[in-house]
């Protein structure tokens, strides 16, 4: 067993939820990754959440975007500061248009932009916000997401990292 199942298996079950909730706001799939337990390995437990986000349905993916913090929206919540940090030392208007554009996004697709903006610059996120502006609903629904499916990944990560 590696160190993700063993400290995800030892978690009473009210913990374990409370610890997949923090990587996936989709109630099913907490709930079938709590069904799962115990996993065998990391390997097994990465796989298995990567196969129950896809074949879930869009409104668990919406459930799951809708969770987020908007890109640049100031959050309590400790990851998505983090994930977030290139926004925070980007200049006004990168800000101002990241803001703006988030708006058209959802006005567009009717949820909040998402990526994995974990290392990427305020500038590097606004530009692809902008160039996904210009998919097809069922498209960019895809490409959303396998952002999620990102996030959930790193997030799973970060439940045993210091």
């Amino acid at each position: 067993m590696n160190r993700i199942a063993g400290y995800f298996n030892g978690l009473s079950e009210r913990d374990a939820r409370a610890a997949l909730q923090r990587c996936c706001g989709a109630r099913r799939w907490v709930d079938e990754m709590l069904a799962a337990r115990p996993f065998a390995s990391d390997a097994v437990l990465l796989a298995h959440a990567a196969r129950v986000w896809w074949a879930l349905e869009r409104e668990d993916w919406l459930e799951a975007f809708a969770r987020h913090p908007r890109i640049g929206e100031r959050t309590a919540e400790q990851w998505s500061r983090r994930e977030q940090a290139g926004v925070d030392t980007a200049p006004a208007a990168t800000r101002a248009a990241l803001a703006r554009e988030n708006l058209a996004y959802t006005e567009r697709f009717g949820y909040l932009f998402l990526t994995c903006a974990t290392g990427k610059t305020a500038g590097e996120m606004l530009g692809e916000l902008r160039r996904r502006l210009a998919h097809d609903p069922a498209t960019e629904l895809r490409i959303a997401a396998g952002e999620q499916a990102k996030i959930t990944r790193l997030r799973l990560e970060k439940l045993v990292s210091p």
